[in-house]
């Protein structure tokens, strides 16, 4: 594969396999395949169809498929598992063929005709999480259809999966075919890496805007990203802290979920070219504060300030920064705020992924890349869309 023939999109990945299928195949191998047929051919693949799916591959006893948008994905999963449940009536259980599915949306490489990457193996591993006749989704599905999808979600917590290096947010969904049982949420506890550990939680929006959320969730990021430049310091991802986002939860309990010592936690407010950033840093095992400070500037003095926060978090920890450390952090994305504020605007605009509003971001990033063509985050932006 050249990287002339690398193609990058976001889409939806369903992930769906027989249980027990081996159990199955030894009992009436021939049997077993000729009601999986059945299932495949009268059922899964119409389904799939309806809903504007595209078969990638199967693979013996699975299927891997990508589709538009997270609602699709996720409808026509639970209209799998409700037409096997009503196939499965009359059928014994040591012959009973039973699905679980996973859903995520993911950034996805293609190449003839076939889909790679993480957003791939992600899918295949929420699928491992499901119950039979069960369907399990990402947090980042969660989000896209929580509001559009009527079902009963519960909420499984962090999970730590094979060859994945970040915890998945998970969630299951109870369909007629696995009915709902209501359950405490259950949370992994992480062992403490060697290094300081930090989550840095979404930060409070306080400028009385709604339509400002985007501005506080992308410093809340771009200081993620600050810290991530630091290798003395370990920093969990945005997708695992963001699952926490209006969430009635103590740090000790997030440090401990996470498994991380230290919380950063702030807010925001933007009044028209102003900005007060305010920030703490906690001890979430101990339950005392290392530091905190009120940053009262310019909108032009963002990165500034960013680049402030992070490293006087990295002092606080006495992590001492690496020459090539300090010019990392000293190097902002980009000195046009214009370009910054519609790359935020934008990023946060793409929710929930709907086709259309992956168009209209896409040529939002367009106009990124026209007016600051030095900025990489409107080549990364387009890539997604």
């Amino acid at each position: 594969m050249t990287n002339e023939a690398i193609n990058r999109k976001l889409t939806a990945i369903l992930a769906a396999d027989v249980v027990g299928y081996s159990r199955l195949m030894s009992r009436d191998e021939q049997g077993t395949l000729v009601d999986l047929f059945g299932h495949l051919d009268e059922l899964i693949e119409p389904c799939i169809l309806e809903y504007h799916g595209r078969i990638v591959k199967k693979m013996g006893d699975g299927l891997l498929v990508e589709f538009g948008s997270v609602i699709a994905a996720v409808e026509c999963a639970m209209s799998i598992q409700d037409g096997m449940q009503d196939r499965n009536e009359k059928v014994s259980d040591d012959k009973r063929i039973e699905f679980r599915i996973g859903v995520n949306l993911g950034d996805v490489i293609t190449h003839e005709g076939d889909v790679f990457g993480d957003g791939v193996n992600i899918a295949s591993r929420l699928e491992g999480l499901a119950e039979g006749g069960g369907i399990c989704i990402s947090d980042m599905v969660y989000q896209g259809v929580r509001s559009n999808v009527k079902a009963a979600y519960e909420d499984i917590g962090l999970q730590q999966v094979k060859n994945i290096g970040d915890p998945i947010h998970a969630y299951l969904i109870r369909t007629s075919s696995n009915q709902f049982v209501q359950s405490a949420p259950v949370r992994v506890t992480l062992n403490l890496p060697e290094k300081p550990s930090i989550a840095v939680l979404p930060f409070d929006n306080i400028s009385g805007d709604s339509d400002q959320e985007y501005f506080s969730d992308g410093i809340t990021e771009d200081i993620i990203t600050e810290l991530t430049k630091i290798s003395g310091i370990f920093v969990i991802a945005r997708h695992s802290v963001f699952a926490f986002k209006g969430q009635s939860i103590t740090l000790k309990e997030i440090g401990q979920t996470l498994g991380v010592r230290y919380v950063l936690e702030g807010s925001v407010r933007k009044s028209g070219n102003r900005l007060r950033i305010t920030a703490q840093l906690i001890d979430a095992i101990h339950d005392h504060h290392l530091w905190a400070d009120r940053f009262d500037r310019d909108l032009e003095d963002i990165f500034a300030v960013q680049e402030e926060v992070a490293r006087s978090v990295a002092t606080a920890l006495v992590v001492k920064l690496k020459p090539d450390e300090q010019q990392r952090l000293s190097k902002p994305p980009t000195d046009n705020i214009e370009s910054y504020d519609l790359y935020r605007r934008t990023r946060a605009a793409l929710w929930p992924p709907t086709r259309e509003n992956a168009i209209t971001s896409r040529i939002a990033y367009q106009r990124i890349k026209k007016i600051d063509p030095f900025f990489p985050g409107g080549y990364a932006g387009e890539s997604m869309t």
